[in-house]
């Protein structure tokens, strides 16, 4: 008899497989494996404590690839300085990342809103080829809108 988790995380995956989304079959196959080899008590608490840094130090270390490699070095970042889009770019990178510090917190304090934001994530990855960054902005959007609407109220 399967359990209801073991049950949602077969459906995500024939959604995964459908919709051909390579990361979610792996991510979902991944955690279907450790429930069946029976590390999930041991594995799970870890990785959803730390799961979300580790997941940005991977990110962070795919997007510093071309500064180790010499792709990018200090001509291009003068370059970079010059160009409208570069200012626009550091921008948005700093909106996302303050974006992001109160999503944490809101992922970490409120967990209907990360059920929901999950089910949104997973929805956006399988069937929009998304990329599963978004309960992190998400949450911190939702933290910015909830804000907007106590101010309101």
């Amino acid at each position: 008899m399967f359990s209801q988790a073991t049950l949602f995380l077969l459906i995500l995956l024939g959604i995964a497989v459908i919709a051909k989304n390579q990361s979610l079959i792996f991510a979902v196959a991944f955690l279907l494996v450790i429930k069946l080899i029976g590390l999930d008590s041991k594995l799970f608490p870890y990785l959803q404590s730390k799961g979300i840094n580790l997941g940005v130090t991977i990110i962070t270390i795919a997007v510093l690839i071309p500064i180790a490699t010499g792709e990018i070095g200090f001509k291009q970042l003068g370059d970079a300085v010059k160009s409208s889009y570069a200012w626009i770019a550091l921008g948005a990178g700093i909106a996302v990342a303050l974006i992001a510090k109160h999503g944490l917190t809101l992922l970490q304090n409120d967990p209907q809103i990360t059920a929901a934001l999950v089910i949104g994530t997973i929805l956006a990855v399988a069937l929009f080829q998304g990329v599963a960054v978004g309960p992190l902005i998400g949450a911190g959007i939702a933290y910015i809108c909830m804000k907007i609407v106590e101010m309101f109220q």
